[in-house]
């Protein structure tokens, strides 16, 4: 009997454990804005959350996402999956200049959007034969992914000096 309560015991501060360093290892994005989509009577509201990047290999380029965001008492704790639903759009701010070696398919923005299983990720892609940048959100999934996806393009074009 005193074996099943040690066991139990390591059991629930393992679990403590995980959801604490999930909720204080989830990176802060800088988040643009929010609006409120579903009322919650514990814990936040459900929202559509918006966030600017940059992306690390090009200069100039800034890209905003927009995704679903669950609230309640699960989501105050960092442990509610949040839907595959995002958006994404993808604007030349600046010069564009290239730091690196562009890879077809590389990430250049990734959130959790599970405890473990589920991920939203942000892939770029170069067609070099139009000059264009191409980005593309969507979420997977460990088991299973969703086919929902939202792309933006940016024609890498000269900016002009001030």
């Amino acid at each position: 009997m005193k074996r099943i309560g040690i066991i139990l015991g390591a059991g629930i501060l393992l679990v403590v454990v995980v959801i604490g360093w999930w909720v204080l290892s989830r990176p802060e994005r800088g988040t643009t804005g929010s609006v409120s989509t579903h009322f919650r009577w514990f814990g936040p509201n459900d929202k559509i959350v918006i966030d600017a990047f940059d992306d690390p290999k090009v200069q100039g380029v800034t890209c905003h996402i927009s995704r679903a965001q669950t609230g309640g008492v699960k989501g105050e704790l960092g442990v509610a999956e949040d839907t595959s639903d995002a958006a994404i759009a993808c604007r030349q701010v600046g010069p564009i200049k290239i730091v690196g070696e562009l890879k077809d398919g590389e990430r250049v923005f990734d959130e959790h959007r599970s405890l473990v299983f589920k991920k939203l990720q942000v892939v770029r892609f170069f067609d070099r034969k139009r000059n264009v940048l191409i980005y593309v959100a969507y979420s997977d999934r460990v088991i299973e992914g969703s086919p929902k996806n939202s792309i933006s393009t940016v024609p890498i074009m000269t900016w002009p000096a001030p």
